[in-house]
């Protein structure tokens, strides 16, 4: 999944982007609304994160601009303005949230899920079922279902279930999980995996005291029971 984010102050635009590249999604970002536009145009992103004041064009006039254009591609607003007449002319002309700054780190990765979970734009090709032990994954909506209980998932951690399924029985390298997760260019850590792993367990793992969706291989790696 692929964020443009357009935002004319630096720290915001960079905070952004480490946010959503925390959690395995793909960035392209700018400080202006005509190369946003341009940037709209050729990457064709999944979502957009648009600033109101930017200069060129201001998010609003850029949200109008898609939306003229017929597509449906879902946008939210990040902005410092917090009348209630700024939310509803930037929800009027399309956008499908509006998130007031300063924000959270939890609260904006919240509303990207659900706006995503709403949009009818597809934004992974996979759309395949399984069941990961107990759980019923649903690839598309980043997100399981065990029993009444919903569990929402980051794409690196759904990449790294589908991984883990579609190898499931074989024990899977620190390095094949991180290329998988984190692409061949990351620099790995032994650390940073084994911390990923005990927090996807903590949303998985029906007993975390003896898991038994992820095992452990000692020197090896980890595996998924088949």
């Amino acid at each position: 999944m692929k964020i443009l984010v357009a935002e004319d102050d630096n720290y915001t635009r960079m905070g952004l982007e480490e946010i959503f590249q925390s959690e395995g999604y793909g960035t392209i970002s700018t400080d202006n609304g005509q190369s946003a536009y341009e940037l709209y145009l050729k990457e064709k992103p999944d979502l957009l994160c648009l600033d109101i004041m930017m200069p060129l064009m201001n998010g609003y006039d850029l949200c109008r601009k898609i939306r003229k254009s017929g597509d449906s591609t879902p946008v939210i607003f990040i902005s410092a303005k917090s009348e209630e007449i700024d939310k509803v002319v930037g929800l009027e002309l399309g956008a499908d949230d509006y998130i007031i700054k300063p924000f959270g780190v939890r609260e904006v990765l919240a509303r990207v899920r659900a706006v995503m979970r709403r949009s009818p734009k597809e934004f992974t090709p996979d759309k395949e079922r399984f069941f990961f032990g107990p759980i019923e994954i649903d690839t598309v909506s980043l997100s399981g279902k065990i029993q009444d209980k919903t569990i929402e998932f980051s794409p690196r951690e759904m990449r790294i279930i589908s991984f883990f399924h579609k190898n499931r029985g074989k024990v899977l390298s620190r390095d094949q999980l991180y290329d998988c997760g984190w692409g061949q260019d990351y620099l790995p850590s032994s650390r940073s995996l084994d911390q990923f792993i005990s927090q996807l367990r903590k949303k998985i793992e029906p007993d975390l005291s003896a898991p038994s969706l992820i095992i452990t291989v000692p020197t090896a790696g980890y595996r998924h029971p088949s």
